[in-house]
């Protein structure tokens, strides 16, 4: 045997959610330029989960399920008051996540048609938990989500308690079709391996956030957001780049392992954040990182992933960067569900090998001896 680092390269298994081919990345064969200039979330969540486009009696009552079960239990609001105020929202939306089984009686059912409805509860309550960690941190009451508006639109509603602009709610909207599956990333497997066990569907998830809370996963953009801030304006911009090139350190949001020519889902963040800055009469952040872009590129020929203008994206829509991964979660956790349930259609459970590397032909030494 012999190891790969990272599995890079390897084929664990086979999907039929996404894939990545040549720099294209699609859903159930879907383009994401096509799903991303077309489509709204639910419609991809929904494709996800079922294998098609629903048509409109099937989104409405998918839209319908997802306004019925936004709401979460009031025992699940009061445990999160418990947690310290300095936190880490990813480790309180990990928590949250995990105490949600407690409340599901179905939890432990591992039926196909229980799962489909586990997954679309997920997808209801991550957007109404993530608000209310956000909102109790800050020494706030939760909002209610509302009843009949898109998981975009409420969750922007439920963080400030005001009606969100049109052009927010639809440049959400668009980034959560873009976070939505990504083939078989850290986050994913991580769950895939959990539910092979047989594990039940809130494990799997618990066990993505988990991966996803890393900065090398989810948490890039949060970095990505840290280094405008530090950078401030554009004229520090170039001394400041330079001086962490000089220094051979990671400059955040650039680069992808599965791609070579860019990453497809960048070109619509950066567009969102060129807009919602022209909406804001501001366009600093967006000038910023269309520079710190030139830079990399010109420098280190790498382009930017789907965190870098993600970052200035959710600043603009007023949003602080602690929210920013959980967000990806949001999104993320339709492809989650959607791999879990195509997982346990036909499970195996997820049982590599190690090359070992350690001595050999040791032999016991009696404690008197050592």
């Amino acid at each position: 045997m012999t190891a790969t680092k990272g599995l890079e390269g390897i084929v664990a298994t086979t999907s039929s959610i996404s894939s990545i081919v040549d720099g294209v990345l699609t859903y159930r064969g879907y383009d994401i330029d096509d799903l991303a200039s077309n489509a709204c979330f639910e419609e991809v969540a929904y494709l996800l989960w079922f294998g098609k486009l629903p048509n409109r009696i099937e989104l409405d009552n998918l839209k319908q399920k997802l306004s019925e079960y936004a709401p979460i239990p009031d025992a699940l609001i009061s445990q999160i008051k418990l947690y310290p105020k300095k936190l880490n929202t990813m480790a309180a939306l990990r928590s949250a996540i995990s105490a949600l089984a407690l409340y599901d009686e179905n939890a432990e059912d591992d039926s196909q048609e229980a799962n489909e409805i586990k997954a679309v509860k997920l997808q209801a309550q991550l957007p109404t938990i993530v608000a209310a960690i956000a909102r109790i941190r800050e020494g706030n009451e939760p909002v209610a989500p509302k009843q009949g508006v898109s998981i975009a639109e409420n969750f922007l509603y439920m963080l400030t308690g005001e009606e969100p602009s049109e052009t927010s709610v639809k440049a959400l909207d668009q980034a959560l079709v873009l976070h939505a599956d990504h083939e078989l990333n850290a986050s994913t497997f991580a769950a895939r391996v959990t539910v092979a066990t047989l594990s039940d569907i809130y494990s799997g998830v618990t066990s993505a956030i988990g991966a996803l809370k890393g900065p090398l996963h989810g948490g890039a953009n949060e970095a990505v957001m840290k280094m405008l801030s530090e950078i401030g304006s554009v004229e520090k911009l170039e001394s400041y780049i330079q001086d962490k090139l000089d220094n051979r350190q990671k400059i955040m949001g650039f680069g992808h392992r599965v791609y070579k020519n860019g990453d497809p889902r960048a070109k619509h963040l950066q567009r969102m954040s060129l807009e919602l800055g022209e909406q804001k009469g501001n366009t600093d952040l967006y000038e910023m990182s269309v520079q710190i872009e030139e830079l990399i590129t010109s420098q280190k020929g790498l382009k930017p992933n789907v965190d870098f203008y993600s970052a200035s994206v959710y600043t603009q829509l007023g949003i602080d960067r602690e929210l920013f991964t959980p967000i990806f979660a949001i999104s993320r956790v339709s492809g989650w569900t959607a791999h879990i349930l195509e997982q346990l259609s036909d499970n195996r459970i997820i049982r590599p090998r190690a090359e070992y590397t350690g001595p050999t032909n040791q032999k016991y030494i009696p404690i008197e001896r050592r």
